[in-house]
């Protein structure tokens, strides 16, 4: 397997088939992209791909044969980067009940204490080039729980291409029936990096002008927002926390292709039982209007409730079999009542497991002073919720 360098674009050779034309000095090449993956994921790239590179005219030289082992990594790198306005942007994390914030303003004071978080997933084990992402949370509620504060440090890191973001987070808490309801308030910074000379070709890259060199990079404001609303038994939420659909190309040429994309979120889990043995149910379901639906559900025990053993299953894959993304298990530890210890593993069931391990993920999560206690009792434990 290989890829083809045309021009600015990076084509997996297996994807397309190149029809020859000899009406000029040039090859004019009608580009067929025939996708062998899902047809809903993919329908908006397609048609991208066949209006804007319907005829391209390139000199031979211009199709440079990468090196086989680096099929994979320039196939991630092409899919998240170039056409990064027709894919999924955002970094995936099993263990999303440990990672609120992340997804929503609105948590922030949630937990009742001033509390830190910070997961590690390593995706796809064993495959050059894939994602790896690191989340550091920080939150804490104000005024008798009345207003919650708190920020993000994201970095996820795909094949040669880097995004951070910083978010700062505002919720404003209020009291409703048996539980507490959070309107919240999002700000970020996101800044996109790309290493072209991390690249790897069996010819010299830069005999072509049309390809990037060096490192190319860009600074992106948006904001969002968000609603939580939990009790000592239940919560739920829905967030966007990024609404502008800002242009990420790194190219300085005035064609936009890349554009960040409007993620919806919408979360939920009850508790089930008393006492030592308690049944949570948790579901984290994710809508892009550029990919089909998808969802994390989980299905966890509570134990002692200290002990978490728990079971996901992730949509998404191939859409021929139909058998999800993937399945894992995970577990937490509440050590003590600041400090909680997670992990979990994915195995992998869609066609990418015959070239990679799994993913895997850490979670630590640790809650400084006193509690917001007040008499009411307010804050939801937050070993749950």
């Amino acid at each position: 397997m290989e890829l083809v360098l045309l021009g600015n674009f990076i084509i997996p050779r297996s994807l397309f088939e190149v029809r020859y034309s000899s009406k000029t000095d040039y090859m004019h090449k009608q580009l067929l992209l025939i996708c062998k993956y899902d047809q809903h994921r993919f329908t908006k790239f397609l048609k991208f791909c066949k209006s804007f590179l319907a005829t391209i005219a390139v000199y031979k030289h211009n199709a440079v044969r990468l090196s086989k082992h680096k099929y994979l990594l320039f196939s991630l790198f092409f899919f998240a980067c170039t056409f990064s306005s027709f894919a999924q942007q955002d970094e995936q994390y099993t263990q999303f009940m440990f990672n609120k914030l992340r997804y929503n303003a609105a948590y922030a004071g949630s937990n009742g204490s001033p509390s830190v978080t910070a997961i590690h997933r390593s995706q796809w084990i064993g495959l050059e080039g894939a994602p790896t992402s690191q989340v550091v949370s920080f939150d804490m509620p104000l005024l008798k729980n009345r207003i919650g504060v708190g920020g993000n440090v994201v970095r996820n890191v795909i094949g040669v291409s880097e995004a951070i973001t910083i978010d700062g987070s505002y919720a404003y808490r209020i009291p409703l029936g048996p539980g507490i309801m959070g309107l919240g308030l999002q700000a970020s910074l996101r800044y996109f990096n790309t290493d072209f000379t991390d690249l790897t070709a069996t010819q010299p890259i830069g005999s072509d002008n049309a390809i990037p060199m060096g490192v190319q990079s860009k600074f992106v404001p948006n904001f969002g927002l968000g609603f939580y609303y939990h009790t000592e038994e239940f919560y739920l939420g829905f967030s966007a926390p990024r609404l502008l659909r800002n242009n990420i190309d790194l190219a300085d040429d005035e064609g936009i292709i890349s554009r960040e994309i409007q993620h919806f979120y919408v979360m939920g889990g009850v508790i089930i039982g008393e006492d030592d043995f308690k049944f949570l149910p948790q579901m984290l379901i994710k809508y892009n209007p550029t990919v089909p639906f998808d969802a994390d559900i989980n299905a966890s025990i509570i134990l002692l409730d200290r002990i978490t053993i728990g079971a996901t299953y992730r949509l998404g894959g191939s859409k021929e079999k139909g058998f999800g993304e993937s399945i894992g298990g995970l577990f937490s530890a509440q050590v003590n009542d600041d400090l909680l210890l997670g992990i979990s593993y994915d195995a992998t069931l869609s066609d990418l497991r015959n070239f990679q391990d799994g993913s895997i993920e850490l979670a630590l999560r640790i809650s400084f002073g006193d509690r917001e206690d007040a008499p009411d009792k307010e804050y939801v434990n937050p070993r749950h919720f």
